[in-house]
């Protein structure tokens, strides 16, 4: 599992402190799943109450049932985080965190809000209220498959970086030859703004707000277009590939009963550590349809 993903350690001794880890952290007992259900229904009614508290007319209609049921929502994550800090082995490490930096932003924005009276600050206050909806970043840790699509992510991250360089050299290139052919006469004032306008074209976007007026200008940009086409699914393939191998290597879960390594290949007969004999893989049955059948 990812890192991002591990629980803190439970305190060392028994008491409430443990039991109620257990139910904030233990997602697989009763009460754990029960605590998990309640939060994520919770977490999803305070944002749909942060949109539709977006709505002019609902707003105005309804702006003190919205307010007061914000700082209700408020109030329920702020006591959930507080407990999470005072259960935990290591309260400064959870809260240093991914998802204890989550927790607090959860509730942050409302209380922010209280330090910014007047009018002259109301446009940032609807920032901070809108801010409300990284309250739904708290359900990624109860959804047990996350682990799997954020391990892919990490394992291709490298390939990834590869190809966004040269991605950025394309469109470096490609800007500063449409900011020469072109020039500030056709909207292509700066290298930037030809940077700009070659990201759109190699995403195969085309917002139409920059456009080239020459023959030679129009030539590289069929180039440039051409060259989107070619390019846009790779990462997408790098990802599924990752995705795939993780997917493989989660299902097989034979061990090695000479030095019980896990997570070899489905179709491996020996251990890829010290290479002693695997056991069969036992493969999820697959489905019959009505074309297997006949």
């Amino acid at each position: 599992m990812s890192p991002l993903l591990i629980d803190p350690e439970p305190p060392e001794q028994e008491g409430w402190r443990r039991r109620w880890h257990n139910v904030i952290f233990g997602h697989d007992t009763p009460s754990g799943r029960n605590f998990d259900v309640l939060l994520i229904w919770v977490i999803v009614a305070s944002v749909v109450i942060a949109m539709l508290d977006s709505v002019d007319w609902l707003h105005a209609a309804h702006a003190e049932t919205f307010l007061a049921l914000e700082w209700g929502f408020t109030l329920l994550f702020s006591a959930e985080y507080l407990i999470r800090l005072a259960i935990v082995r290591q309260p400064l490490r959870y809260a240093r965190s991914f998802f204890g930096i989550i927790d607090l932003l959860a509730v942050l924005p409302t209380y922010l809000s209280l330090l910014l009276p007047g009018a002259q600050y109301l446009l940032v206050i609807r920032v901070l209220r809108i801010m409300r909806v990284f309250r739904i970043l708290k359900l990624i840790r109860y959804v047990d498959e996350s682990s799997v699509l954020i391990g892919a992510l990490a394992r291709s991250r490298r390939k990834i970086f590869v190809f966004l360089m040269a991605m950025l050299t394309i469109v470096t290139i490609f800007g500063a030859l449409m900011y020469i052919v072109e020039g500030p006469e056709n909207n292509f004032t700066s290298i930037p703004m030809s940077m700009y306008w070659a990201i759109v074209t190699v995403a195969t976007v085309g917002f139409g707000d920059i456009a080239p007026a020459t023959a030679l200008g129009r030539f590289i940009t069929s180039i440039l277009i051409l060259i989107g086409y070619g390019i846009i699914a790779v990462p997408t393939g790098i990802y599924t590939a990752e995705l795939t191998t993780g997917l493989r290597l989660q299902r097989d879960a034979r061990r090695c009963g000479s030095c019980l390594l896990v997570g070899h290949e489905i179709d491996a007969s020996f251990c890829r550590g010290c290479g002693a004999p695997m056991p069969e893989a036992t493969l999820p049955p697959v489905p019959q349809t009505d074309e297997h059948r006949r």
